[in-house]
């Protein structure tokens, strides 16, 4: 499957430095690969435990989670507390045909106990400034994660009404609605198209 990857026509991507939680927020690189992996499993763990099918959950893998962190490295932003990776944040064009000038948040995963510290929101924040050519941001999110779409409206996002259902396992199907907001970082430019794919 190829992805169309995103741009913001600049080399360098803003890092930011959390004073507070002595937090950075920075481009991922291949060396991230193993702690983003593993947050990504243990996220999953904290965040649907309750909400989808334990099976499915019990029969995921760290190593495969992992594997999946080497091979999509770019696109990629995370959290660094003490060297730890903490959580990380996916962006690219959206892929969906109805809305195809909008930038995707395609992941945004933190550990719990980052939760409600500003962190999620500054990972959210530099994925707006890479996707800064496009006018409109969307994101899919499970719709039994309450807290989750609560989140993300506080951040300015809406429910547009679209649904899809993700097929995850043979007996395990994930039923996601669609949310967007405008760019808050989007700037207008005449000289340079978006890339279509890579």
């Amino acid at each position: 499957t190829h992805t169309r990857e995103a741009t913001n026509g600049n080399e360098s991507i803003p890092m930011y430095k959390m004073d507070k939680n002595d937090i950075i927020i920075r481009t991922s690189t291949v060396d991230d690969s193993v702690g983003k992996g593993t947050c990504h499993y243990q996220s999953w763990i904290e965040t649907y435990t309750g909400l989808i099918d334990q099976d499915y959950l019990d029969k995921r893998s760290l190593e495969k989670c992992i594997a999946l962190a080497y091979q999509y490295p770019s696109n990629t932003f995370v959290a660094i507390k003490a060297g730890k990776v903490i959580g990380f944040s996916a962006y690219h064009i959206s892929r969906d045909k109805d809305l195809q000038n909008y930038g995707e948040i395609s992941a945004i995963y933190l550990y719990k106990n980052y939760h409600k510290q500003g962190v999620g929101k500054k990972m959210m924040e530099s994925c707006y400034k890479a996707l800064s050519l496009y006018p409109n941001i969307m994101i899919y999110v499970l719709k039994t994660n309450i807290k989750a779409v609560a989140f993300y409206q506080y951040l300015g996002f809406k429910v547009d009404g679209h649904e899809k259902i993700v097929k995850v396992s043979k007996k395990t199907s994930l039923q996601e609605v669609r949310m967007i907001r405008e760019n808050p970082m989007y700037k207008k430019t005449l000289d340079r198209i978006p890339p279509d794919t890579c």
